[in-house]
């Protein structure tokens, strides 16, 4: 198996995991509960009823109570993970094979249609390959509602740019599809995802106001996902290490954020001072493999800008080059955030 960031996998017991990240321990795949079967389940038909888990915390104790085997306290990670075995997985469901199948249905469902055309629309504007455009979420799944949103991904790092700056082009165009949020919309934005991602109103808008893999199709949310293609990931697992040194709030400056477009993103600091939490330097990088922590920092910044961030710190040894250094990982907790400072 290959798995990746933006596949979802099934297993026997009929959960449907999302696949994180592109690096994965042998033979087990880090992916969490998404969809779970439950008889007062809202999607699907007949016996075959799912629920939706969203927060973190209520994915790790739907695995404590059902799957506690999957739980591993992973080694090279340094932290608990949700590591499915690949022996028990049932069903992979991958992005580009589910838009390769919805282009070929006569019939589609009305979101399924919309998922299309957004598809096309954003393959046609960027003129990238269809090769390296998707479609995931609930319509991969055939567990979309009528309030679901559309979910696309692009893979490979210029398909990424180019998409993105075909999105941006599409939103400053106010008679086109797609559509940026209005300020109304961005108060609905928030206050779904303040249930598991804590800050103001006013630091929510200034950082998601300008992001364009967001948006309204056809009345209808959608959230570009971006990801790098496999020949442009070096690491394997156990590569690099990692060490949890505890939870900090810091200020740094931004000096590159090239990779702030990506799934997992990464932002690249300097003068890290650390407010709250363990005395460590030098805290390198913040890193997040949460699509809403993509273009905190816009990728394509050419000026230094100054951050406040608050998560999970960790210790990296880079077994390839010996290199030691802090990092700061964000979506663990409702309290991680990364906001532009207000000075």
């Amino acid at each position: 198996m290959r798995p990746r960031e933006g596949d979802l996998i099934q297993t026997g017991n009929k959960i449907i995991f999302d696949v994180k990240g592109l690096i994965h321990p042998p033979s087990r795949v880090i992916a969490f509960p998404r969809y779970i079967p439950s008889h007062e389940g809202k999607r699907g038909k007949g016996a075959n009823l799912y629920a939706k888990v969203y927060n973190l915390a209520e994915r790790f104790q739907y695995l404590q109570q059902n799957t506690p085997s999957f739980l591993v306290d992973d080694p090279v990670f340094g932290d608990i993970l949700c590591e499915v075995p690949e022996n028990q997985i049932t069903e992979h469901y991958t992005p580009i094979e589910k838009l390769a199948e919805l282009r070929e249905k006569r019939q589609l469902a009305d979101l399924e249609r919309k998922a299309v055309v957004l598809a096309e629309t954003l393959k046609e504007a960027a003129d990238i390959p269809w090769e390296s455009v998707g479609v995931s979420g609930s319509i991969m799944a055939g567990l979309f509602t009528l309030q679901s949103d559309i979910d696309p991904l692009v893979y490979g790092a210029e398909n990424c740019r180019k998409a993105y700056l075909a999105l941006k082009t599409m939103l400053k165009d106010g008679n086109s599809q797609p559509k940026p949020y209005t300020r109304e919309e961005l108060h609905s934005l928030f206050d779904f995802r303040s249930k598991d991602t804590m800050m103001s109103f006013d630091d929510f808008e200034r950082v998601e106001g300008s992001k364009a893999f967001q948006g309204k199709f056809e009345g209808v949310d959608f959230f570009v996902r971006f990801v790098k293609d496999w020949n442009e990931i070096d690491e394997k697992y156990g590569d690099v290490v990692f060490k949890n040194m505890g939870y900090a709030k810091i200020t740094a400056t931004v000096t590159n954020a090239s990779e702030a477009l990506f799934t997992p993103c990464t932002y690249k600091l300097e003068n890290a001072n650390v407010l709250e939490g363990p005395a460590i330097e030098p805290v390198a990088e913040i890193v997040s493999f949460r699509g809403r922590f993509c273009e905190q920092v816009p990728s394509d910044a050419t000026e230094p800008t100054t951050i406040e961030a608050q998560g999970k710190v960790e210790l990296v040894k880079d077994k390839r080059s010996n290199r030691e250094f802090y990092r700061l990982i964000l979506g663990n907790k409702p309290q991680d955030y990364m906001i532009l400072s207000r000075c």
